[in-house]
């Protein structure tokens, strides 16, 4: 046995009817590791996935092939913007600065992959210039919330010794604040410019951007004699691509296309929690807020 195949759902929400029509396709009796919420099928094989997505298709129920060996991961990094918080910083800062369809659009297309995320960032930055420093305390209080599961993922792995890194390309303001709420040990992203009280417009360099992200995941297991294979990097967008396929689990949260084609496992449906049941946590081991 290489690998096991396995659905999550939204709490409680995986339903009989899936979970008998793919225990019909895999031919064996599903093993529950959350009653109603996350269940594995044993010795089943990657090839299968595709159809059993198929089946599956318009239920809002995620199917995963995850690999047997090192499952338990020792070391994860996370994303912040969109998968470990509900929103991108920059864009709620825009929007209270009233600019954010302008720069929101910029961080779409960064996110799809279409342009370079640190040109992005850095002309996004300069169109916040002469903002109050105070905006980051609105965008913190007023619009930031840890999206569900989080806690749950970050301190259940860091429970068991695992290694727990908030790496994004947002702003330290921001991850060091999400970082304490959500219980990860280290966070690392960009330096935001800020005189006299004001954004400065700039964001101090070198920017913590695509390859920086996996070079994070790099060090990080290095600097604690972790392999990769036991290793899992969880994002959405396309800077988070490189540290994704370098993990050994490289999951895709609610994630943008080509993000989700490239990951090893996608969660389109399913909590932050999910990330543990492809791990082989049951429900009696999660470490709850």
């Amino acid at each position: 046995m290489t690998h096991m195949l396995v659905l999550t759902a939204p709490l409680g929400k995986l339903d009989d009817a899936s979970v008998a029509d793919i225990s019909r396709l895999a031919s064996q009796a599903p093993h529950w590791l959350s009653p109603g919420t996350a269940c594995e099928f044993r010795g089943t094989r990657p090839e299968q996935l595709a159809e059993i997505r198929k089946v599956l298709a318009n239920r809002t129920v995620d199917a995963n092939m995850v690999a047997v060996t090192a499952r338990r991961k020792r070391l994860l990094v996370a994303d912040m913007d969109s998968t470990i918080i509900n929103c991108e910083c920059i864009d709620e800062i825009a929007d209270f600065a009233g600019i954010k369809p302008q720069i929101a659009a910029i961080t779409e297309r960064a996110m799809r992959g279409e342009i370079e995320f640190e040109g992005a960032l850095r002309e996004r930055v300069s169109l916040l210039k002469g903002q109050p420093e105070s905006i980051l305390d609105d965008v913190m209080h007023k619009r930031i919330r840890l999206n569900d599961g989080a806690r749950i993922l970050v301190n259940t792995m860091a429970g068991t010794g695992a290694i727990t890194a908030l790496v994004s390309g947002g702003f330290t303001w921001f991850t060091a604040r999400v970082a304490r709420l959500a219980g990860f040990a280290h966070d690392r992203a960009n330096v935001l410019d800020v005189e006299a009280g004001r954004l400065s417009g700039t964001v101090r360099e070198p920017i913590l951007g695509r390859e920086a992200k996996r070079q994070s995941l790099l060090d990080l297991a290095r600097a604690n004699g972790i392999p990769l294979e036991e290793t899992m990097a969880i994002g959405d967008g396309a800077n988070d691509l490189d540290m994704i396929r370098a993990s050994g689990l490289g999951i895709a949260y609610r994630a943008k296309p080509v993000v989700a084609e490239a990951a090893h496992a996608r969660l389109d449906h399913s909590d932050l929690s999910a990330a543990l049941y492809l791990q082989g946590y049951r429900e009696t081991e999660l470490v709850l807020p």
